[in-house]
């Protein structure tokens, strides 16, 4: 038994998981689900209403700012209790023994749900972005639901497929995706400025600010704009469930969330500002009836449907990578919260398949729900919109929480971190925990004024709905048969003995354990 393993099994857990990855294979993944062109690409009219050039630029530098300091939040957390679990798991570990079954349980669902919409909305984007390849040779299609729905199922099942049947292509798949998005991001450069008849100065592109069409007030209208940056930034967090997969979890997975971080901040850089020096007229962009103008721009830009159908192949491949990504840690975090018992039918979720070794119930599990999102698209276009929203501040808060438990607790848990943050730490974690708390309010708020059926954000109602599940789950399963984390039952029942064997190795006593935190 290696050191990661030695370690999780102090932790409560045996690893049925191959230790295979590297820092370079998960720091890949981290990217490969940011997917920062794609990202940015199925939110650009978020900016484009709220500030344009000002809101593009200098609000990706903030989140990008924003998101290193949670990173390495997290990350010095990480480093502490490398599990797959991740924040619900370091929620309990961090937080007193007599309220750590709550806080783990309320993190994990956020957690949980986050993981879920991420795959949900990535693949809706990406469903969005493919039909509107159609536009580029007949500019008056309007995709139905029937055919925005069927698009959003079949690259709900293709990624899933893959993560099934090709996992141990899964590291070959993550690394070509960086390749693959740092040359696109050479190629949007050099097309796009080359093939434009008309340039912005570069005045324009850093000090443009037009609010005319979001009906906020100015300087507030900026904020609401930064929901693009902060969505296409939540993929490093969402590393953590691939803890029990690396051979040295407590120190490559910290290094690859922060490190995932600034790269991305760097692509979105070099990708932004070309789109910016060649930005067509903003009113023919935001008529496009599907809400994603990145086709027409690339149409508009290069003059030439097969040229811009060639640079949305690179957004498509982006997205590809992007949605196997998110299925792969989406299944891992399933499968690691279903074995600490919180999920209904969680032994049918917890399990390994001995076939393909991996939680392959767990997959289906997250395709299903995916699956069975799709037919609200029905009723509301808006209130499928708002999965990207809701995702956001599900992961950002989970995220948070145990970063904010750590701060009450005066960083008692992170004193011997491999991935210490000392003497910045507390000044980090209060700016993550203070962003975290506005975000949730922040991105609750429509894109543009006055809202209407259409345009309404219904964040807040998806986000409360999946809270009732999580709530009356609790209330007639959880407050009952819910301890938090094996290491917390283990621990509880140390009062009648000192030491207990469960088979995978010597868990620590209670007294070992309040004395860690």
């Amino acid at each position: 038994m290696d050191a990661a393993d030695q370690q999780l099994s102090q932790f409560g857990y045996k690893n049925e998981l191959k230790r295979s990855l590297s820092i370079w294979t998960v720091l890949s993944l981290s990217v490969a689900i940011m997917g920062v062109p794609f990202g940015l690409s199925t939110t650009f009219y978020i900016t484009l209403v709220n500030g344009q050039s000002v809101t593009v630029i200098w609000g990706w530098v903030f989140m990008t700012t924003i998101s290193v300091c949670i990173a390495a939040s997290m990350a010095e957390i990480c480093a502490v209790y490398p599990t797959a679990g991740g924040p619900y798991f370091w929620s309990a570990m961090l937080s007193k023994p007599k309220y750590a079954p709550i806080a783990s349980w309320i993190t994990g669902w956020l957690n949980l749900v986050g993981n879920w919409l991420v795959t949900t909305s990535i693949n809706f984007s990406g469903g969005q972005i493919v039909l509107s390849a159609v536009t580029l040779w007949h500019p008056d299609y309007v995709p139905t639901a029937w055919q925005t729905v069927i698009a959003f199922w079949a690259f709900t099942f293709v990624p899933s497929a893959v993560n099934i049947f090709g996992t141990r292509y899964l590291s070959l798949i993550n690394m070509t995706c960086v390749v693959w998005t740092s040359a696109s991001i050479v190629i949007f450069m050099v097309v796009l400025l080359a093939t434009a008849e008309d340039r912005h100065s570069a005045k324009f592109v850093f000090t443009h600010y037009d609010t005319s069409a979001s009906g906020w007030p100015s300087g507030w209208s900026f904020f609401v704009g930064l929901l693009q940056g902060a969505y296409v930034m939540l993929g490093y967090g969402l590393i953590s469930s691939l803890c029990e997969e690396v051979h040295n979890p407590h120190i490559e997975v910290p290094r690859a969330m922060v490190i995932s971080v600034l790269f991305a901040g760097l692509l979105g850089a070099a990708f932004l500002i070309p789109i910016l020096f060649t930005l067509p007229n903003v009113d023919l962009l935001l008529g496009v009836a599907s809400g994603q103008p990145i086709a027409l721009l690339f149409h508009t830009v290069t003059r030439s449907a097969p040229g811009a159908f060639c640079l949305l192949i690179l957004i498509i491949g982006i997205f590809l990578f992007a949605s196997i990504g998110s299925v792969t840690v989406s299944s891992r975090y399933t499968y690691a919260f279903a074995r600490d018992g919180a999920i209904p039918g969680h032994k049918l979720w917890a399990r390994i398949s001995p076939r393909f070794g991996l939680p392959l119930n767990a997959i289906l599990l997250s395709t299903a729900v995916n699956f069975c999102l799709g037919p609200i698209y029905f009723g509301s276009t808006a209130a499928f919109n708002s999965f990207t929203g809701t995702a956001t501040i599900c992961l950002s808060t989970s995220y948070g929480v145990p970063v904010l438990v750590s701060l009450l607790r005066g960083r008692r848990g992170v004193r011997n971190s491999p991935f210490s943050l000392r003497p910045f730490g507390f000044v980090i974690n209060l700016v993550s925990v203070t962003w975290v708390g506005f975000a949730i309010v922040l991105f609750c708020m429509p894109v543009g004024l006055p809202v209407t059926a259409t345009t309404m954000n219904y964040t807040s109602v998806v986000f409360t709905g999946f809270a009732v599940v999580s709530v009356v789950w609790y209330l007639v399963y959880g407050r009952k048969h819910f301890s938090g984390p094996i290491a917390l039952v283990i621990n509880a029942q140390a009062d009648e003995a000192e030491e207990t064997d469960k088979g995978v190795g010597i868990l620590p006593t209670k007294d070992q354990y309040e004395a860690r935190i």
